[in-house]
């Protein structure tokens, strides 16, 4: 099954930048980034930037992350998968990365939300973007969410 990311959350003050890779099939569901409640995205960035995203409705998680000067977007624009597994995405369509130029003037660092979107550091890195590859957020790696918030909270934090 194809499946479709969303647009940019993203302005011009925006300075950072999280790329994920492609919503699950929960995020596609909801309609929304890191929908599924098993993900830490909004804990982890809630707790970087001293915010409780995941207490807050989405309309106010966007407008929290913007306000902090940092916007959403994933590495694919498309691609076909069963499921919500990264491993399993394949004819992946990459989004138009140079529309950031224009869209965030300000943009200095681009993280990725772990190492599928990761592998494309370097295009970002080769645009003169300041680069990091961030833990993933999934719930699947609970297990080490001491080490998560850590990195989380020392490339985010201002």
């Amino acid at each position: 099954m194809i499946k479709r990311g969303f647009p940019p959350v993203l302005d011009k003050n925006t300075e950072i930048l999280i790329l994920g890779s492609l919503p699950g099939d929960e995020s596609l569901r909801r309609r929304q980034y890191y929908g599924h409640p098993g993900n830490d995205f909004w804990r982890l960035v809630g707790n970087a930037i001293g915010e409780s995203l995941q207490d807050m409705d989405y309309e106010t998680r966007l407008e929290t992350l913007k306000r902090n000067k940092i916007g959403l977007w994933d590495v694919f624009k498309t691609g076909r998968r069963e499921g919500s597994q990264d491993s399993n995405i394949r004819e992946e369509e990459i989004n138009q990365f140079s529309i950031l130029k224009e869209m965030a003037p300000e943009l200095k660092l681009v993280c990725f939300n772990g190492k599928t979107s990761g592998k494309y550091e370097p295009i970002l890195r080769a645009m003169g973007y300041k680069t990091k590859i961030l833990p993933s957020s999934s719930g699947i790696n609970r297990r080490n969410l001491k080490i998560r918030e850590s990195e989380w909270e020392i490339t985010l934090k201002r």
